[in-house]
C-alpha cells in the first residue's frame, strides 16, 4: 500500500505473493489499528463477516452453500488505502488548545451544551462539529456526561456531572417568583430559541424580563410586548422592570 497506494483486494493479493485468508487477516488487523480505511463499506462490512456466509466466488468453492448468504466480498470491497494522518504542528496543536479551552468555557457557563443553545453566541466561536470533538473525548475519559438532558432539542447534549444533579433540584424545587431582567445582546436571550413565544434581536437597546427562568415580556424599539404566561395583574411589574433597566442610570435613580 505505501508503495503502490489504493489496491483493489486482488491486485493485493497478486503483489505481496500472500494467500487471500492471510491478506485478508491482514487487512482486518490494519483496520482494527486504524491504519487502513476502504473507499466503500463493502470491504469493511465483509470484514466482519465468517467467509462461509459471503457469496461464494464463482465455481471454486463448488457446491451450493446452504443459508443465508450475504451479496458482498473482498472482491468487490472497493480499493484498500493507508489512513492519512494530520502532523501535529505547532499551529495545530494552538488551534485544538483554544478549542478546548472555548468548549470548557461554554460547559462552565451553561452547565449543559447543545447546538441550539450557541445561537446567540459569537460568529467567532469554533463549529459545532469542532466542539464535538472535543466533548467527545472527554466523554471518554469521564470527564462530562453525554445524554439527553434538555427535551424537545436534537443533537447531541454534553454536561457537567454537578450540573445535572442542579437541573434535577430545580425541576423539583417550587418557583420563587424571582425576576430577571437583561439586555437583549446577552447570550442568554434565547426567548424563541430555547423557549416558546416570538424573538427578541440581539440589540443592546432590547431588553428582556424573566420570572422564575421563563421569559415574560420585552423591551424591542421602546415597545413592551408582553408574553401569554403573564398574568394581567402582574403586567405592570415586569413593565416597570423593563423600563428601569433600559433607562440611564440617572433617570432610574429618579424613577
Amino acid at each position: 500500500l505505501r508503495t503502490h497506494g489504493a489496491s483493489f483486494f486482488d491486485e493485493l493479493v497478486t503483489e505481496s505473493g500472500m494467500l487471500r485468508q492471510q491478506v485478508e487477516e491482514a487487512l482486518g488487523e490494519l483496520v482494527s489499528l486504524g491504519l487502513v480505511n476502504s473507499d466503500s463499506f463493502g470491504g469493511l462490512r465483509a470484514l466482519l463477516v465468517p467467509a462461509d456466509k459471503r457469496k461464494p466466488r464463482g465455481s471454486v468453492l463448488g457446491a451450493r452453500r446452504r443459508g443465508r448468504i450475504l451479496p458482498f466480498d473482498m472482491e468487490n470491497g472497493g480499493r484498500w488505502a493507508l489512513m492519512r494522518r494530520l502532523q501535529a504542528t505547532p499551529e495545530l496543536k494552538t488551534k485544538e488548545a483554544a478549542i478546548e479551552h472555548m468548549a470548557r468555557t461554554l460547559l462552565r457557563r451553561y452547565g449543559v451544551v447543545f447546538w441550539r443553545l450557541l445561537a446567540r453566541e459569537a460568529p467567532f466561536l469554533p463549529s459545532w462539529r469542532e466542539l464535538l470533538r472535543v466533548y467527545r473525548r472527554m466523554e471518554a475519559r469521564g470527564e462530562i456526561r453525554g445524554g439527553r438532558f434538555v427535551a424537545g432539542f436534537s443533537g447531541e447534549q454534553y454536561a457537567l456531572p454537578e450540573a445535572i444533579g442542579q437541573m434535577r433540584e430545580l425541576r423539583r424545587k417550587p418557583g420563587e417568583d424571582e425576576w430577571v431582567s437583561l439586555s437583549g445582546a446577552d447570550p442568554l436571550n434565547l426567548a424563541g430559541i430555547l423557549t416558546p413565544g416570538p424573538k427578541l434581536a440581539a440589540l443592546t437597546g432590547n431588553r428582556l424580563v424573566f420570572k422564575d427562568g421563563v421569559p415574560m415580556a420585552m423591551l424591542a424599539g421602546g415597545k413592551v410586548e408582553f408574553f401569554p404566561a403573564l398574568d394581567p395583574a402582574r403586567h405592570w411589574e415586569a413593565r416597570k422592570l423593563l423600563i428601569r433597566s433600559a433607562a440611564p442610570r440617572q433617570l432610574a435613580d429618579l424613577a
